[in-house]
């Protein structure tokens, strides 16, 4: 930090919120579970918001960590744009972070009615037109909660280079950054073969997950950073003792 203005407003980042932002990267990677409790799915061509389809045993607990980790990602982007007042490219990735709460909120509330990958019969609903709107529009949100994530990837990997007031961010977003957007542009061509869209979809999850866990570190390690010299910059003691000291040191 180069002045006290900008090291009192990191300063004054709550100390929940790192932790916030690494419980929304655990319950986002809640798909992994699936080996465990729900085997049966098609974990290599089925989409991962098939486990959180209505006719799945175990959709309200996707569903309910999707929507934990969309509204602990909009906690801690509410709160940076709130404390920090960021500019430029900062701006734009915190409120893309926002909007990657907001939207994978709506994925757990449109959520799919079965599982198309993993059910022939769910398959031919979708072909002949049958599934509710939510099904339907279940990828809307999912593509709008990718979009955003490499949005948030994107301009807060510029904003720490450029700016170089996030260390953390700076080191470690670029990799993350440059394996989702690889992963989202390989997965286009698959979408046209059908073939391994479960397993893409899943590096992409796991990837964001890794970015909220980036995110956790360095709210946390800048927290810190930014405290230590908000409290170098603070005057100590009291004007007279502050006097008193000078005096003395300017004294042969």
């Amino acid at each position: 930090m180069t002045s006290a203005r900008p090291a009192r407003e990191a300063a004054m980042i709550p100390a929940f919120l790192p932790v916030l932002a690494a419980v929304a990267g655990v319950v986002y990677s809640s798909w992994v579970l699936q080996f465990l409790i729900d085997p049966k799915l098609d974990a290599v061509n089925g989409y991962v918001s098939e486990l959180s389809a209505t006719d799945q045993p175990y959709h309200g607990f996707f569903s309910g960590c999707d929507f934990l980790a969309g509204t602990l990602s909009i906690v801690v982007a509410a709160v940076v744009l709130r404390r920090l007042r960021p500019r430029g490219w900062a701006l734009v990735g915190w409120a893309a972070l926002l909007l990657f709460g907001v939207f994978s909120i709506g994925d757990s509330l449109f959520a799919m009615d079965c599982a198309p990958n993993s059910d022939p019969t769910c398959a031919l609903r979708e072909r002949a037109g049958t599934v509710s709107f939510a099904h339907e529009f279940h990828s809307v949100t999912s593509t709008l909660v990718v979009t955003s994530g490499i949005v948030s990837l994107i301009a807060l990997t510029i904003a720490a280079r450029r700016y170089g007031r996030w260390p953390v961010l700076a080191r470690w977003s670029w990799p993350v950054m440059v394996v989702e957007t690889g992963t989202a542009l390989g997965t286009l061509p698959l979408m046209y073969f059908g073939l391994m869209l479960g397993v893409m979809e899943r590096v992409q999850v796991t990837v964001i997950s890794v970015w909220l866990f980036v995110i956790a570190v360095e709210l946390y390690t800048g927290r810190r950073r930014a405290r230590a010299a908000w409290t170098a910059l603070r005057p100590v003691g009291p004007p007279d003792d502050r006097s008193a000291v000078r005096e003395k040191a300017a004294s042969p």
